[in-house]
């Protein structure tokens, strides 16, 4: 990873980490302690800012993606563990979408730009949202099984979950601007293929 971008994502996190809100992300969660001795069963990859940070200061990072999906992983697990619209529910839901927003503008600087998959940020019309809404009945269990896992890792909050029903409902309406537009070329794509061997 070039020195450059190195320094803008510690720039970024450092700002992350220095919010008075951070602190449930801060470090690693102390389940013994706070009596929460079912979170390794559930949690089967802990993640926080502190760790990141000091693998980053490190260089154990390869590249700009892979400090992107242990950030994500850190608001993923506080989301996982946490019932939908308790306080830190909300409060990962929340440093989810201002990351998001952070590493949307960081990837538009030259340096960063070229060790990140080019993004699409424009939003799509309701028409468009509508459109693609309708073709995810149109797919496989499978394919839709690979849409939900893109959105659980760069996109969460656009899925509610429910646990006891073993289900998982996909909100159009919440999913990032450029991870719309990589399903979305997904599911073209997969539904290109059906028509062909039609």
């Amino acid at each position: 990873m070039e020195k450059s971008v190195q320094t803008s994502l510690l720039k970024l996190l450092t700002q992350i980490s220095s919010r008075s809100d951070a602190s449930p992300f801060l470090h690693p969660v102390d389940w013994k302690a706070l009596g929460l001795y079912d979170y390794p069963t559930i949690i089967k990859n802990p993640m926080d800012l502190t760790t990141v940070l000091k693998k980053l200061k490190s260089n154990q990072y390869s590249s700009c993606s892979s400090v992107e999906s242990d950030v994500r992983l850190i608001w993923k697990n506080c989301m996982s563990y946490n019932a939908d619209g308790s306080d830190f529910y909300l409060l990962a839901s929340e440093f989810s979408k201002r990351f998001e927003e952070k590493i949307s503008k960081l990837s538009k600087e030259p340096a960063v730009r070229s060790q990140v998959n080019p993004t699409n940020d424009t939003l799509p019309t309701a028409e468009q949202k509508q459109s693609f809404a309708r073709n995810l009945f149109r797919i496989g269990k499978e394919e839709l099984g690979r849409v939900v896992t893109v959105l659980d890792d760069k996109s969460p909050e656009a899925l509610t979950k429910n646990v006891a029903e073993d289900e998982v409902e996909v909100n159009v309406d919440r999913i990032l601007g450029r991870v719309f537009w990589e399903l979305e070329e997904y599911v073209a794509g997969v539904l290109g293929k059906n028509e062909k061997k039609k």
